[in-house]
């Protein structure tokens, strides 16, 4: 560039941007040029030499993650695309890099993250993968190109980001807060209200508000998990700041209000300071954001209950998340003609998932999963190639295609979403485990005025228990709920029981949540060895019924008692039938059970091999005492029949094309039931029915309950109950409407009477 010709105005602050990060490295002992021992020995600080085109990058379109998208590099006072021509992984790992990643995983060509707009500033590039910035790579030159944005290309990097980097306009979470200033929001939980504070060179430091907007309020709200912004009183901290001079920040933010993160926004101009410690004409930035209902703000020793709780006469909501481990992430659902269904992941990309995320009372969305991989849902697919602006009140507001088809179940679309700080994990852990995943449960409580960490009596402990602890921890579901820990050493100054009469629902976000006693505790075991414990896994698996399949198959039998002798053993029949002579007859309602599992692990009995009991009736090993229950409901919700099924087998009948079986009972074989398979019980296996001898001429609710009492972990236990409408006139049998628990709109799920999922609340 001619020494005459002038710099643009934007070129000029990256270059001072590129000077302070230079004179930051230089603050942390090392001399230019010289590598950071904590640093891959290829990175070094970029140094460029003064002829060198200054650019800047970013990974923008339709992404699903953070670190992935469309490469877009500014430019000469203008964003634009690079041309997937000659390009590879070691382009790839250049762009990488120069974004603070520490590596490159993939690239993908076609323009794979959606079109760009603007210049297609780079064409056969010719990276060796160590250049410091893409501008080194030789190329065709800058500006000059033959392609179409329909060639963009698009990178993914790794989650890692390169230690003790600092790119100017890339800021992470980590490096930023929002620090409550008034007395009145110091103690609540989560923080909602406060100064934004940026981390810089170790020190924290506000942000000039001159140019400060609603829409940088928004992504700050956002990335800290809540859904919106509100007004603040602003003469409050018109007067704090008059008393304590703040320390600004030396730049401004500039977003447009969509983006996830603020490490996406635009880096402003360097502000106006006057003596480093105001800003011309303005004050500290403060943000006040409106949390979601499950977090509205508490005091230290408070919580809020759950909406469930709160609001029986809520409206019935369109959006839902299913299958998740923790709150705030799961399978995206919508209500459509009141039946729920999923999302097809054709387009899904961060910004739609952000969209369901604000919606549900949530933050920005941190990732949007695809291919079924938070489970997979049954019923319709009602959207498909979703596409929102961002600014959506609802993702039913989004633009779809209609007409698009073929989407599977194997396609859902699911989110992960920010969620606001609330402290649990800093009141519970797990000790003396093998692996940080199992332990005896321990928590902080307050006792005789002072805070100490004791064991949880383990009377009644079970899977609904362990399920909340795990979630509170943040290590996923729970696989194990164990009632005895004398094989985990956990601290000694924590073998006193803290807590006890522990019951919950399985839906809290805390242990503290659940009902459990007050300062006078009750428990007969005592703590220590026989104190509560769980373990804990990534996955789950979650059973679903087929309800087509009861639909098509049932039909009723008149079998004499004579053929009836191990049903009679095992109480597969109704009491009336202990009086009854061998040459009467039992009128049975038969049907098949097709169960599935649609979850991301294998369902495996609880109990072990050597404990299953061999039932010489039926020549087979039981390895769940029961699997299933069938009952038979009035319309106004009595019980009119019943009949349960212990576990003839868990084996897998059928799988998905392309999985193989893996369980089988025959030969004493290990049972259970693989991701992607299902175990049918054919309507001619004995128990496979209900016993209706006695049962007068009417309409009835017939209803299916799944894993009933909890005896196996799974992601989602509300669909583990099917229901449908049966009509008996005597001599024949229908029938008809048979569906899930939860699969229905409220309105609906209400006219059949009995459970409505197999949740419970109190037990």
């Amino acid at each position: 560039m001619p020494a005459t010709q002038r710099l643009p105005r934007c070129t000029v602050l990256l270059l001072v941007l590129l000077e302070l990060a230079l004179a930051q490295y230089e603050h942390l002992g090392y001399p230019p040029g010289y590598p950071d021992p904590e640093v891959p020995e290829q990175y070094t600080a970029p140094q460029l030499a003064p002829d060198t085109p200054r650019i800047q990058l970013r990974l923008a379109g339709d992404k699903r993650k953070h670190n992935e998208g469309r490469v877009e590099v500014f430019y000469n006072g203008e964003w634009g695309t690079v041309c997937d021509d000659d390009f590879n992984l070691h382009a790839a790992q250049v762009v990488c890099r120069e974004l603070g990643y520490l590596e490159a995983v993939s690239w993908t060509p076609s323009a794979k993250y959606g079109k760009g707009d603007g210049p297609i500033w780079f064409d056969n590039l010719h990276c060796s993968g160590k250049e410091r910035t893409l501008a080194l790579c030789p190329s065709n030159g800058i500006g000059v190109s033959d392609c179409k944005h329909t060639e963009d290309v698009g990178v993914v990097c790794s989650d890692k980001r390169i230690p003790g980097f600092k790119f100017n306009l890339d800021i992470q979470v980590e490096d930023v807060r929002i620090r409550a200033i008034l007395s009145s929001y110091r103690k609540r939980i989560p923080v909602t209200e406060g100064y934004v504070e940026v981390k810089d060179g170790g020190k924290w430091k506000q942000i000039c508000n001159s140019e400060w907007n609603q829409l940088n309020s928004r992504v700050i709200c956002g990335m800290f998990g809540f859904p919106g912004e509100r007004k603040y009183n602003a003469r409050v901290y018109k007067m704090f700041a008059r008393r304590r001079k703040p320390t600004y920040w030396d730049y401004s933010v500039n977003c447009t209000g969509n983006e996830a993160h603020l490490s996406s926004c635009k880096l402003g101009q360097a502000t106006a300071v006057k003596s480093n410690e105001t800003c011309s004409g303005g004050l500290p930035v403060v943000v006040s954001c409106v949390p979601g209902r499950a977090f509205a703000p508490t005091s230290m020793t408070g919580f809020r209950k759950k909406d469930s709780e709160t609001s029986p006469e809520q409206e019935q909501p369109l959006v839902r998340l299913r299958g998740g481990a923790i709150v705030g992430e799961g399978r995206v659902e919508v209500l459509k003609n009141g039946e729920w269904g999923t999302i097809c992941d054709d387009h899904w990309s961060l910004l739609s998932a952000t969209v369901v995320c604000r919606e549900l009372g949530f933050g920005t969305a941190k990732e949007a999963l695809s291919g079924g991989r938070l489970g997979q849902g049954m019923g319709p697919v009602h959207m498909n190639e979703v596409q929102c602006s961002g600014f959506e009140k609802s993702i039913t507001e989004c633009f779809f295609n209609k007409e698009a088809l073929g989407c599977s179940h194997e396609e859902d679309a699911a989110v992960r979403c920010n969620v606001p700080a609330m402290g649990f994990q800093e009141s519970l852990r797990l000790s003396g485990g093998r692996n940080p995943y199992e332990g005896r449960v321990e928590v902080l409580m307050e006792r005789n005025g002072s805070l100490v960490w004791g064991t949880v009596c383990s009377d009644g402990w079970g899977t609904m228990e362990a399920m909340v602890v795990c979630r509170q921890l943040g290590l996923g579901f729970a696989s194990n709920a164990f009632q005895e820990t004398w094989y985990w050493p956990g601290e000694v100054s924590a073998d006193a029981v803290v807590m006890s009469g522990v019951r919950c629902s399985g839906t809290e976000m805390s242990l503290s949540h659940c009902l459990h006693h007050g300062d006078h505790l009750t428990c007969a075991k005592g703590g220590g060895r026989n104190a509560a414990g769980v373990s804990c896994s990534e996955t789950a698996p979650d059973l679903v019924l087929n309800p087509q399949v009861v639909e098509q198959t049932t039909y009723m039998e008149d079998r004499p008692m004579f053929m009836l002798q191990c049903a009679y053993e095992e109480n597969c029949l109704s009491s009336t039938s202990n009086q009854a002579p061998a040459n009467s007859y039992r009128r049975l309602l038969r049907f098949s059970s097709q169960i599935h599992n649609n979850g991301q692990s294998d369902f495996r009995p609880k109990a072990g091999r050597h404990s299953w009991v061999w039932h010489d009736c039926h020549r087979h090993y039981h390895s769940m005492e029961v699997f299933t229950i069938y009952d038979l409901f009035s319309l106004n919700g009595t019980k009119v029949a019943e009949g349960h099924k212990a576990s003839f087998c868990l084996e897998d009948s059928e799988c998905d094309e392309g999985i193989e079986k893996r369980y089988e009972c025959a030969n004493f074989g290990e049972q259970g039931i693989t991701v992607g398979c299902w175990d049918t019980y054919r309507h001619d296996i004995d128990c496979q029915w209900i016993d209706i001898t006695e049962l007068k001429p009417g309409d009835y609710i017939f209803q299916i309950i799944i894993n009933p009492n909890y005896e196996v972990p799974e992601s989602d236990y509300s669909n583990n109950i099917m229901k449908c409408r049966c009509r008996y006139d005597g001599h024949r049998v229908w029938m008809y409407s048979c569906h899930n628990g939860g699969s229905l709109s409220t309105e609906t799920e209400q006219t059949f009477p009995g459970l409505l999922n197999n949740q419970v609340t109190h037990r």
